[in-house]
């Protein structure tokens, strides 16, 4: 036989022992934290958004620091003091082929903050504002006030089809059938609990990302992650334990990729109700809430020591936190420094405060959204009960857990009393976290979505909302860097620490880390 005929029999061979597909480059990612929906605007929940970027496109995107770059808008500018225009991107798809236009921006506006049942929407980002369509291809912002960060707050929620989402309920996106984006991925499969499986859209507008195939397993125990990532059943993980980091730094068949997340770690108590439901006195009857005394509140704070959450149960891969971003952000203080562990401190203060013996406690929170979350609310009670106030934890999973945080009292009012949260600022600056978390809850304008201890100052709240209609960026910035200062100084919210975010890679691959956290298949790239 002849060489060519020999290297044309060596070549059939091949091609039928691994068929054309075989060679579609495809990548599967283990999640730490699994999304609850496919509904872009189901809950504003970091899993969620990100898995929603593969999907949908947003009018302003992000890089891995979050600076803006064009997305579904190609350009934007201020036409008076109220009102911002949107230049439209001319010949986008939708996944089903109907051309992208204005009616499907302003359809996005009402539907994202009337989804049922939605434990935490997009009203923060979105209401007080208005979106006009102007032609098929340039859409007008409205507001009653100047407001500045409308592109930043563009650049959190996704734009959906009208022709698909009229109608649609977050079930009708579960199941792929109103799950059509313009994004660099199409839907193919949602099996809550097992994986999701997006498929590469050939025709997207920007550039293809690497991956054909995508599958993203649920893998919430993370020693189970880990050995998922070394016995090469997943090409990336995730929320690397940090535990594990160093083992695994060493390891020569892994990549590890690191950052700075802009996610604060915070408590949030009961500030409004008298009766708090998970407050009790010593021997278990009811008493006043003492939540509500800035004494107790401080008195708390005193009595949790950062260094040792971060040096033992994250393993020194956290920083510390005294307000609600950290530094080199726009809008923080330059003048608020983490709380010193003081529990003598917290004694007095407590004893001031008329509960010298303390009080009894239950702290809440989840066991599988934040980097070693349950670890941290197990510490966080026993540094409690060592300065009297016995504390009890109860920690349950995220699915369950933001719903009654959210709305699982009396009248969908918040359920607890004492909890264990974080926050991403969506928009990268300091207003997002202030009108999400600490301005007072008003669900028709937007503020306070996150509030779920129902804190209330017309001093912080009136500081947040005169920045968000200043268009000076130094006089904002100082706007938004006093109202956190009294804010914290009031205790609204406890910051414990930032999160500092972990990836595996099997080596040959990289993944781009980024301060929002997310894990984007679009950032994985071959080196």
């Amino acid at each position: 036989m002849s060489r060519i005929k020999i290297l044309m029999a060596a070549a059939v061979a091949v091609m039928v022992a691994f068929p054309t597909g075989a060679f579609a480059k495809s990548i599967t990612i283990g999640l730490a934290s699994e999304p609850t929906s496919i509904d872009p605007h189901f809950h504003n929940l970091s899993p969620n958004n990100a898995s929603a970027r593969h999907l949908f496109d947003r009018l302003v995107l992000t890089d891995s620091n979050q600076k803006l770059i064009p997305g579904l808008a190609v350009s934007w500018k201020p036409v008076n003091d109220t009102t911002w225009e949107f230049k439209l991107r001319d010949g986008v798809k939708w996944h089903d082929g109907s051309p992208f236009t204005a009616d499907d921006v302003v359809f996005t506006f009402t539907r994202a903050v009337n989804v049922p049942n939605s434990p935490s929407g997009f009203g923060t980002y979105i209401k007080g504002k208005t979106a006009v369509k102007i032609d098929d291809l340039t859409v007008q912002v409205k507001t009653e006030k100047p407001y500045p960060l409308m592109p930043n707050d563009m650049s959190t929620f996704s734009i959906v089809s009208k022709k698909n989402g009229q109608d649609a309920t977050t079930q009708d996106y579960n199941s792929g059938k109103a799950a059509i984006g313009t994004g660099p991925y199409k839907f193919k499969e949602y099996v809550p609990g097992d994986r999701i499986v997006f498929v590469r859209n050939e025709d997207y507008w920007g550039d293809k990302p690497e991956w054909e195939t995508v599958t993203f397993k649920p893998i919430k125990s993370a020693p189970s992650r880990v050995a998922a990532m070394l016995a090469g059943d997943v090409d990336m993980i995730a929320q690397v334990p940090t535990i594990d980091i160093e083992r695994l730094k060493g390891d020569p068949k892994l990549s590890l990729s690191q950052g700075v997340s802009n996610r604060v770690i915070y408590l949030h108590l009961d500030h409004k109700r008298d009766n708090s439901p998970f407050v009790k006195a010593n021997d278990g009857s009811d008493i006043k809430n003492p939540l509500k005394d800035v004494r107790v509140r401080r008195a708390i704070s005193m009595a949790i020591n950062r260094d040792a959450i971060v040096e033992r149960v994250m393993e020194g891969v956290a920083i510390k936190a005294g307000q609600l971003l950290p530094d080199g952000f726009f809008g923080v203080s330059p003048n608020l420094k983490p709380v010193d562990y003081d529990p003598e401190g917290a004694k007095k203060l407590l004893a001031e405060a008329g509960v010298p013996d303390g009080f009894r406690l239950t702290i809440h929170g989840p066991n599988d959204r934040y980097i070693n979350d349950a670890k941290i609310v197990e510490a966080i009670a026993q540094m409690l009960t060592r300065v009297g106030i016995k504390t009890e934890v109860v920690t349950m999973p995220r699915s369950v857990y933001f719903k009654r945080a959210s709305r699982g009292g009396p009248d969908k009012t918040p359920e607890f009393s004492f909890i264990l949260v974080g926050w991403g600022a969506g928009s990268g600056e300091a207003s997002s976290p202030l009108k999400s978390l600490v301005h007072t809850y008003d669900k028709s304008r937007g503020f306070g979505a996150s509030n779920r201890g129902r804190y209330s100052n017309p001093e912080v709240d009136k500081l947040i909302e005169d920045a968000l209609a200043t268009v000076d960026d130094a006089k904002r910035q100082d706007m938004l860097a006093k109202a956190t200062e009294i804010a914290i100084e009031d205790v609204a919210v406890i910051p414990l620490h930032y999160q500092v975010n972990t990836w595996a890679t099997r080596k040959g691959l990289k993944y781009r880390a980024r301060t929002d956290e997310a894990t984007l298949a679009m950032d994985v790239v071959s080196e």
